[in-house]
């Protein structure tokens, strides 16, 4: 047996209420809300927060991980290394991207199940389009976890698939561009609606499978019409809620966010329909196993919908970058050290400190001791603790592209005392005494590097 054995999905913290867009702007916007990534957030570090909690709850030791999006922070490098070691993978496991279009996240989900390897496949977008665009609306900022792998562990076998590939321009980017541009919405419709006809019954028929069979699917993309139309001629019984009225589309990372959401709400038995329109259509089919019954997600999809803070049009404009503030009246950082991010690596990335024999935790890491000189220091590794915040002070003159900047004191449950940025917190929220907990973030980009370090952020629920 192979498939699932452990899922996450993620969804920032931040909403934007659409209505807010027409009453800017006089155009766009809609109902509903769209999830927003924040300025400290990219798709790195919103895959390693997903991986984060799809490995909380396995086991398996990871022997590759493969990493898709849209819209990496890097190219001429590999953006899975970051998530490598922040993971704390094994040296030995590989970090591999497969970037640059919808159809390289469920091509690498595939990989994964026709392998033989335990793999982790992660997914992350930021979606956004031009001021009052369709896409800037209805798009969705996320990621998703698949720990993909063999045996009595696996909680959604799968079953197989098919898939229908077509040449025909419907979305495109040019690299370097921020708009996507779209090709008259009735041919797309046209050409995906024979796709999918193709797609389905070559998967039905692969699989042995009638659509009466098929517990429930999802049907996802970024062309709606066509998406719409799929779901009335597929003679499917049951559709999951797509989530466009609470997070929007979150690109790449969709189909593994309402994979995870399907999961959530499975029993042993179900059949599970995934069906991936992306420059043709996939369709994957997956059974829930005994194994599921057992399984408690670290964080449903449910939970991260309704746990949210807003944030403003203006803001979020700013943090995409089609809105220039004035900056704070102080020096713009220095590129980090690549040598000395690469001496720090373990503690940079991976959040590790070290305790001596006599139990004292160092923040940041230390060879030696400070209570007496004691030189066998073990690795614990941080980035699941929990802490207290101490004390706290909000700071309006600190560079951030997104001031003003909370810092906080955390005293750490298990020993360990460190400053940190408070994220995901408006500065009249927090409060001494508050629970928070690490997460991998943004803290400032240089020539061009993204600096990644932890921030504490409030716990939640």
């Amino acid at each position: 047996m192979r498939g699932i054995t452990s899922y996450a999905g993620y969804i920032p913290f931040r909403r934007l209420d659409r209505s807010e867009i027409f009453d800017s702007m006089g155009s766009g916007g809609g109902h509903g809300q769209r999830s927003v990534a924040s300025f400290d957030e990219d798709t790195t570090t919103m895959a390693v927060e997903a991986a984060r909690l799809a490995l909380a709850t396995t086991d398996e030791i990871v022997n590759t991980l493969l990493f898709s999006t849209t819209t990496p922070t890097y190219l001429d490098r590999t953006n899975a290394t970051a998530i490598h070691a922040a993971l704390g993978l094994a040296g030995e496991s590989a970090a591999i991207d497969m970037l640059g279009s919808q159809r390289s996240a469920v091509g690498a989900l595939q990989v994964a199940l026709e392998g033989s390897t335990t793999t982790l496949v992660v997914a992350a977008d930021i979606r956004t389009g031009l001021p009052t665009s369709s896409d800037e609306s209805a798009g969705g900022d996320g990621a998703s976890a698949m720990v993909v792998g063999s045996g009595d562990g696996v909680i959604a076998e799968y079953l197989g698939g098919a898939t229908a590939t077509g040449e025909f321009v419907d979305r495109w980017r040019s690299p370097g561009e921020t708009r996507s541009k779209l090709w008259e919405e009735k041919f797309g419709e046209h050409v995906y609606s024979d796709l999918a006809q193709r797609a389905w019954a070559n998967a039905l028929a692969v699989t042995e499978l009638s659509p009466g069979d098929i517990t429930i699917a999802a049907l996802t993309g970024l062309h709606t019409r066509a998406i719409r139309r799929g779901a009335k001629s597929l003679a499917i019984n049951s559709l999951v809620d797509d989530l466009q009225a609470n997070i929007g589309n979150s690109g790449a990372a969709h189909p593994g966010i309402l994979l995870a959401a399907m999961l959530d709400n499975a029993s042993p038995g179900d059949v599970l329909g995934l069906v991936i329109y992306a420059d043709g259509v996939q369709v994957l089919f997956f059974r829930a196993t005994e194994a599921l019954e057992a399984f408690e997600p670290k964080q449903c999809i449910a939970s991260q919908v309704a746990a949210k803070g807003s944030v403003s049009y203006s803001k979020f404009l700013s943090w995409r970058g089609n809105l220039k503030v004035e900056p704070p009246r102080r020096p713009e950082p220095d590129r980090p050290s690549s040598s000395a991010a690469y001496r720090n690596r373990d503690w940079k990335f991976g959040f590790s400190a070290s305790r001596d024999s006599a139990g004292v935790l160092h923040m940041p890491p230390a060879r030696v001791s400070t209570t007496g000189g004691d030189e066998q220091m073990a690795a614990v590794p941080m980035a699941n603790a929990v802490g207290t915040i101490a004390t706290f002070t909000i700071d309006k003159l600190v560079y951030s592209p997104s001031p003003p900047v909370v810092f906080g004191v955390i005293d750490f449950d298990d020993g360990g005392r460190l400053p940190m940025e408070i994220t995901d917190v408006d500065p009249d929220d927090v409060a001494i005494g508050d629970r928070v907990e690490p997460t991998f973030r943004r803290l400032y980009d240089g020539d061009g590097i993204a600096n990644y370090f932890w921030k504490a952020r409030p716990i939640r629920g």
